[in-house]
């Protein structure tokens, strides 16, 4: 046999057959078998793209089109009744810098004067109040920065509300307050029984002490709050002067803004709230929410009011709506500023955020009748705090952002039958977005627009948690206090490197994964693929940026990572 041939030998016959001309017979079945295979599906293919794209046709044209072009129309409308809105605050924070609408000028105002024959005159009895919650890195700040308050020690009263769960914490929180009483500050450690009412409780508690019936004045400080030293003495005055001012809110300055990018949009978010919407609100209507902390009440409008209700978990606004119906006015002064800690990781601000949605929107559900019933204040209060305050900027404000931009946005560029104006689509929000922050927070007018495709991941979280509230679910009355870091990333920093164990790694990992906001990146990127090859439009421009910050969300990315050890 010659080199490069080869030969079986077959049982049947004892014949030798090449055994390439087997290999080529083999080839020529696979081949053939596969030509089959594939016209088979090609076939079937053609077939039921044959049956389905008649039926898809007609579902599109008979239902899907116009239930989206319904939905457009929808969103359109509450473009324009969020844009009206818009004017309508900017118009109001303009009049009172233009004409100088300031607190000063509008109220009666003097300042505090040492008088020590006449202190029990000038200086009224005020009660400081600090709630705390196992906030053991942050207690020390706000309870240094009250008994360090500018006033008489014999005219003020700092009450430390504990209501710490874990022993180790309160045994430094009371040690803490006994550190300073020994310095000669009126200070009080109060506990109680049971949790009951969360924050809200824990206030009422705290009016209730035999030495509070002294005080006229009430000022409250979450853990993390540090007025200055003169914060009584600036505040103070315009409800010694002004008997109509049941509240006076201090503007809220952050210690840690530049932390993170989560932390700069958190100041931008909240600037517009203080410079635009309660300045205005202040100015124009002498009514806005209590923000919860950096504020101080005349406890005769709090008892007025029927005093503080953890009917919700904001219960704040809940007193301020109740306050306002009185006839009671309140003064935001901008001028006054309040440092404070923003939540830095995106657990926390998550929470926050839920707590924030949640609350306003359960509370107007059990007191939009209460507010229409009210005889106590004219209906255009009534039509403000009802339309202006919670319909407007709770309820469709949190619903509209993320329904149009991560829903129909993204469906129209899948429909070109449906079309939508560019002006309304994304033109009008970024200009709106980069004046809102030219106003409210200059230095950051780079991150307009980040900020824009950030808060539309945190309307997800915003409408769900609307909806909770509204329909009052299982989560609805839900309070988890917002985590504060204070100086534990550089005490962390400090601390000898230990190597974490695998698991415990990966669990953290796990848990820093929301699938949901993964879903939504995945199904905006595909969107933004199919209008590059199909879509009449440029949306991909805005679909592909905005499928990258929620993936960047699902991934738990965004904020301080705490270390794993």
């Amino acid at each position: 046999m010659e080199r490069g041939e080869w030969s079986i030998h077959m049982e049947d016959g004892n014949k030798s057959i090449p055994c390439f001309l087997i290999f080529c017979k083999e080839k020529m079945d696979l081949v053939s078998a596969k030509s089959v295979v594939i016209e088979w599906v090609v076939g079937s293919t053609a077939d039921i793209k044959g049956k389905i794209g008649p039926v898809w046709e007609i579902v599109k044209g008979f239902f899907v089109v116009p239930v989206l072009r319904f939905a457009l129309y929808i969103c359109l409308v509450l473009s324009f009744l969020l844009f009206v809105e818009w004017v309508h605050m900017m118009f109001l924070a303009a009049l009172a810098k233009i004409f100088r609408k300031r607190p000063g000028k509008r109220y009666k105002w003097e300042s505090m004067k040492d008088d020590l024959e006449n202190a029990c005159v000038d200086f009224p009895m005020v009660l400081v109040q600090i709630p705390i919650y196992n906030e053991i890195e942050v207690y020390k700040i706000s309870i240094g920065a009250a008994c360090n308050l500018s006033w008489p020690a014999d005219r003020f009263v700092v009450q430390v509300l504990d209501d710490s769960t874990d022993l180790v914490i309160k045994d430094k929180i009371e040690k803490e307050c006994m550190k300073w009483a020994n310095e000669g500050i009126n200070i009080r450690y109060q506990i109680r029984a049971t949790r009951v009412g969360y924050k809200a409780g824990a206030l009422k508690e705290g009016l209730k002490h035999d030495y509070v019936k002294e005080c006229e004045y009430v000022a409250i400080f979450d853990a993390d709050f540090q007025p200055e030293p003169d914060f009584l003495r600036r505040a103070i005055p315009f409800l010694i002067h002004n008997p109509e001012i049941g509240l006076v809110q201090a503007r809220w300055r952050f210690v840690n803004a530049d932390e993170c990018f989560l932390t700069r949009m958190q100041e931008m978010s909240l600037d517009y709230q203080f410079v635009i919407e309660q300045e205005g609100g202040s100015s124009i209507h002498s009514f806005f929410s209590f923000n919860g902390s950096g504020g101080i009440w005349r406890i005769s409008a709090i008892d007025g009011a029927g005093g503080w209700n953890d009917r919700t978990t904001v219960e704040d606004m809940d007193l301020a709506v109740r306050a306002g119906l009185k006839g009671w006015k309140f003064v935001f002064v901008g001028d006054i500023e309040v440092k404070s800690e923003l939540p830095s990781t995106f657990k926390a601000f998550r929470s926050q955020q839920h707590r924030w949605s949640c609350g306003p929107a359960n509370l107007f559900r059990k007191m939009v009748t209460e507010i229409a019933k009210n005889k106590e204040v004219s209906i255009w209060t009534k039509f403000y705090i009802i339309y202006h305050f919670f319909f407007i900027r709770k309820i469709v404000g949190t619903m509209f952002t993320f329904f149009f931009y991560c829903m129909v946005l993204p469906l129209v560029s899948l429909m070109p039958e449906v079309d939508i104006p560019k002006w309304g689509a994304i033109v009008a929000t970024f200009i709106i977005a980069t004046i809102n922050t030219i106003v409210a927070t200059p230095r950051s007018i780079h991150l307009a627009v980040p900020w824009v495709l950030f808060e539309n991941i945190m309307s997800f979280h915003k409408m769900k948690a609307l909806f909770v509230g509204l329909f009052e679910a299982k989560r609805a009355n839900e309070w988890v206090v917002t985590e504060k870091l204070g100086d534990a990333l550089k005490n962390k920093s400090n601390e000898e490197p230990t190597t974490p164990k695998e698991p415990r790694r990966h669990n953290r990992f796990r848990e820093r994964i929301l699938v949901q906001e993964l879903i939504i990146a995945v199904f905006l990127f595909a969107c933004g693929c199919y209008g590059i090859f199909y879509g009449p439009d440029h949306y991909y421009i805005y679909l592909f940026p905005q499928a990258i910050f929620f993936a960047i969300a699902g991934f738990g990315l965004f904020g301080t990572i705490l270390p794993s050890c």
